[in-house]
Parts: structure tokens; C-alpha cells; sequence
């Protein structure tokens, strides 16, 4: 068989799929995209750190001075 992977917009085209696949009594299996399932805050963090370093506001530290941040 093949597998299918259905890309809904919104809740509303998620929720008739779901009743769909159901009601022709086809299995399925959800799984959160790679996004949610991250903390929002998290992917926050990480979306400033790519702004920063676009925006050149970075630090370069050598590899020999790595041990010695103080």
C-alpha cells in the first residue's frame, strides 16, 4: 500500500479528514509537526539567536581559548 501524508490549512480541514478517514474506516496516525512539538519558548530563543546572527551580533571565540571564558 501506499502511504499518504495530507497537509490540512487549518483545524476545520483537519477535523472533516479525521471524519472522513473514519467514516470509510481507513486507519490513520497523527503526529505533531516538528514545531509543536518544540516549547514555544525554545523555538523563540532559537528563531532570536538566527536574527542575531544575521544580523552580525555574534562573538568569536578561538578553539584554544574555549576553556578559558572567564
Amino acid at each position: 500500500m501506499e502511504t499518504l501524508i495530507v497537509q490540512p490549512k487549518n483545524k476545520e480541514q483537519l477535523t472533516a479528514l479525521k471524519a472522513i478517514m473514519r467514516a470509510l474506516k481507513v486507519e490513520f496516525k497523527t503526529e505533531k509537526s516538528a514545531e509543536q512539538s518544540y516549547n514555544t519558548e525554545f523555538v523563540a530563543k532559537m528563531k532570536q539567536s538566527e536574527d542575531d546572527i544575521k544580523a552580525g551580533r555574534t562573538t568569536k571565540i578561538e578553539p584554544a581559548d574555549i576553556w578559558n571564558l572567564d
